[in-house]
This record gives structure tokens, C-alpha cells and sequence, in this order.
């Protein structure tokens, strides 16, 4: 914990999904996590793994949308939620749906957001990741110092 919050995901990690969907969630990040987790589809085509806490925050806000009109995303978001607790090897499962969702079939990367984790195909990360990198080199979005 970090000033009586989790302390933050952070870090990117090559994996492979075994046979059955499963990818190890690294040792880092199992510390973090805790027993309970929630994997859910990300609006980058990417999926997103959860604490409780976070994930009821991420709840609240797809619920706003469909409080303005987005129903389809609430049901979209939901309908492909699903508990996804580490085993003890630190295996992570990954229904087939969502796997077809994210296009994972054997590469992933597994990417600390902060606050949540992000599972990648490892190509579709690469691009993702460039066009980040080029924007943060060209300052998109950030405020100069003063």
C-alpha cells in the first residue's frame, strides 16, 4: 500500500497465452492485485483487469453513459465482465470471447495503467505504444513548465 492506497500498476511484460487462455500476471503485479479481480473489454480494443475498488469506479462511469444515452456500451461492458482471479501459479483465464475481442491468440504484453492492468495483443500494443511515444516526445496534450 501507498499512503493507504494500493500501490500502482506500472511496468510492461511480454507473455504468451498457454492452451488454454491463460496468461501468467507478473509476480509485481499479483502482489498489487489481491485475491479478486475483474477482466473487462477496454474501449482500445485491449482488455482491462481490475481491483474491486477500481473496477466499481469504472462501473459507475459506464453506468453514467447509459444514463445518457449509451445503453449499448453498458450492455457491451457487462455482458463481457467476468471474475478473473489469479491461480496460485499466477495464471490469469481469459474467456474465448474476450481473447476474440482483444484479437489475442498467443503474444500478449501485460501493461500497468496505474490504476488498472491492460492486456494486449503484442502487435497492436507496438502501434499503440509508438503513437504514444510520438506524442509524448511532441508534447501532444502536455502543458509546458513554467
Amino acid at each position: 500500500m501507498v499512503d493507504g492506497r494500493r500501490a500502482p500498476f506500472l511496468g510492461e511484460y511480454q507473455h504468451a497465452l498457454d492452451a488454454k487462455g491463460r496468461f501468467i500476471l507478473p509476480a509485481r503485479f499479483r502482489e498489487h492485485l489481491g485475491d479478486q479481480a475483474y477482466v473487462t473489454t477496454e474501449e482500445d480494443g485491449c482488455l482491462a483487469l481490475w481491483r474491486p475498488e477500481e473496477f466499481d469506479v469504472k462501473a459507475t462511469e459506464i453506468r453514467d453513459r447509459a444514463r445518457r444515452g449509451e445503453r449499448d456500451v453498458q450492455r457491451a461492458f457487462f455482458a463481457g465482465a467476468m471474475e478473473a482471479s489469479p491461480d496460485k501459479q499466477g495464471r490469469v483465464a481469459i474467456s474465448q470471447a474476450l481473447r476474440d475481442f482483444a484479437g489475442l491468440e498467443r503474444d500478449v504484453v501485460v501493461v500497468g495503467l496505474y490504476d488498472h492492468i491492460e492486456i494486449w495483443d503484442a502487435a497492436n500494443w507496438q502501434r499503440t505504444k509508438e503513437v504514444g511515444e510520438q506524442r509524448l516526445a511532441a508534447g501532444d496534450g502536455a502543458s509546458a513548465p513554467s
